[in-house]
């Protein structure tokens, strides 16, 4: 059975299997060594996410996750003064759910591999642009998210991967490194262009090559090794559960 590792967060993870996406990319990359699977949810919160953790995290599972992403926060962030108040979450309980959200999946196993991602900056006038196009005149005027905001929750992201010990990516800092990331990484303020999928797909590559992702072996032999005289002596030798 192969590894797997799972994509857990919001629409930002949901939409990652899209065309251009970073879960596909993953998927790609991996491909016969590793399962990626894919649990995001769109307009989830860290607060709504505890729901689910012995859903998808049960803790007698025969085998857990060798990895798995945790990418919430561009929903708590959001504004209470917006439309999108029913989403916020205040910025201390945002930590302690992420907290809880590690301390339940490392049930699973201690050794198991949990990066934290934090919520990409915010573009205003593309979610002022966004808002237009859905309800015309009558779009509300006041923001539903801010990249200053959304920056501070992306520090007690930070924040709580260092005291647990844990890999981050700092993409609300990353993403801002590059001139015109507003429109160059963001398709509506918020969600991710193929462009800015790339940048989160290269920045978790980075972390699950250090631990080998790339280096483990096909689940069966490759095509080229297959004895066609014999193919029953190379599946005998390559894998031991025939």
């Amino acid at each position: 059975m192969r590894p797997q590792i799972v994509l857990f967060g919001d629409s930002i993870t949901q939409k990652s299997f899209g065309s251009g996406g970073w879960g596909a990319s993953l998927a790609d990359i991996y491909s016969r060594k590793v399962d990626v699977v894919l649990r995001g949810y769109g307009g989830y919160n860290t607060r709504w996410a505890l729901f689910l953790l012995h859903h998808i995290f049960p803790l007698e599972a025969a085998k857990p996750p060798a990895a798995v992403t945790v990418f919430f926060g561009a929903n708590d962030a959001a504004l209470l003064s917006g439309t999108g108040k029913r989403q916020h979450v205040p910025l201390e309980e945002y930590k302690e759910n992420l907290r809880k959200i590690v301390q339940h999946i490392k049930k699973q196993s201690p050794e198991m591999l949990i990066l934290l991602i934090t919520p990409p900056p915010i573009c205003l006038e593309g979610r002022r642009e966004y808002a237009r196009s859905l309800y015309g005149d009558k779009a509300s005027s006041v923001p539903d998210r801010t990249s200053e905001e959304a920056g501070i929750y992306a520090e007690q992201c930070v924040s709580l991967a260092k005291e647990l010990g844990l890999p981050s990516i700092n993409l609300w800092s990353k993403m801002q490194e590059t001139d015109g990331w507003q429109r160059k990484f963001l398709s509506d303020g918020l969600h991710l262009t193929p462009e800015g999928n790339a940048v989160v797909f290269k920045e978790v590559v980075k972390i699950f090559d250090k631990v080998g992702f790339s280096e483990l072996p096909f689940d069966f032999p490759p095509n080229q090794e297959i004895d066609e005289e014999n193919p029953g002596k190379t599946f005998l030798q390559q894998c031991s559960a025939v």
